[in-house]
């Protein structure tokens, strides 16, 4: 093995297929986007150079201000419960279901194979108050409640969102933490349990700090993730009602191609991505000092 890495020729054959792929899909577009912000128009009408306006109009939009505001809360929203749920998944496959898991582990993950539409349409039925009630809205008036026009409002069309893909995402976060937490070894666990370590003290004690690694990946997949959602709030609100459910992805989608602005969609693409830049270094930054204090 050895032999073939310190091969350069072997090095190139290995590694070259797969960085020029990366730097054609990836790297390319991003330099040619990083290009469009300092342009205006489109490949319709052309492209002029506008220097640094796209900038300037970039700081003083409001719709930016709100969409980027909806963006951050969204994510740190979803990632809190992404990332909880699907530990106290992990748990509950590990340590009370056990080798019985895997029939509870399929059915909880299947969300996550289904189309995003089709996820959304099922949430629109249970949510919705016309033409009829749906299912939410009927167990309300069951219990003598009236019905909520849940998309009509800014704040509980949130919560439906934020419901939504929570549920279809805590399957996929709770296999990979699960994954997290069957490497720890079972004799270090036994040991805690014969010095008194049990329930919460154990896993405040030992499996969280054993499991960080995986919990950490699991943060910075889900922060990353969030910050660039789309496919589920267009399905489900298309940033309704109004521009209130609206994150930049959207913003920068529809200023892109629904209005030609390819010069202002790519500088919110460009903010957007330095958001997801500032986000990890945040989170690997605050893993080190943790740890350092340990």
């Amino acid at each position: 093995m050895q032999h073939v890495l310190g091969d350069k020729k072997a090095i190139l054959i290995l590694v070259g297929p797969a960085l020029l792929i990366y730097t054609l899909v990836m790297l390319i577009p991003m330099l040619w986007s990083l290009g469009y912000t300092f342009t205006e128009g489109n490949a319709i009408v052309g492209f002029q150079f506008a220097g640094l306006d796209n900038f300037v109009r970039l700081m003083g939009d409001a719709n930016v201000h709100d969409a980027l505001w909806f963006t951050l809360k969204y994510a740190f929203v979803i990632t809190i419960g992404q990332v909880l749920v699907g530990y106290a998944l992990a748990l509950l496959y590990v340590f009370v279901l056990r080798r019985s898991s895997s029939i509870v582990r399929t059915l909880v993950f299947f969300p996550i194979v289904l189309p995003t539409v089709a996820v959304a349409l099922l949430f629109q039925k249970m949510f919705e108050i016309a033409p009829q009630n749906g299912l939410v809205n009927s167990l309300l008036n069951v219990f003598g409640a009236e019905s909520v026009n849940w998309f009509g409002d800014g704040g509980s069309a949130f919560f439906v969102i934020a419901l939504m893909d929570i549920w279809r995402s805590m399957g996929f976060y709770g296999v990979l933490l699960y994954a997290g937490l069957v490497d720890i070894p079972e004799d270090m666990i036994e040991s805690a349990r014969l010095d008194g370590a049990s329930g919460m003290k154990l896993i405040r004690h030992i499996i969280v700090p054993l499991s960080l690694p995986v919990l950490l990946s699991s943060v910075i997949f889900s922060i990353n993730g969030t910050l660039k959602v789309f496919d589920s709030i267009l399905a489900l609100t298309n940033g309704g009602p109004g521009n209130d459910t609206s994150p930049l992805t959207l913003y920068m989608f529809q200023t892109s191609f629904t209005y030609g602005e390819y010069g202002y969609g790519s500088a919110i693409a460009l903010l957007l991505t330095l958001l997801c830049l500032i986000a990890t270094l945040f989170v690997f930054r605050a893993s080190r000092q943790d740890k350092t204090k340990a």
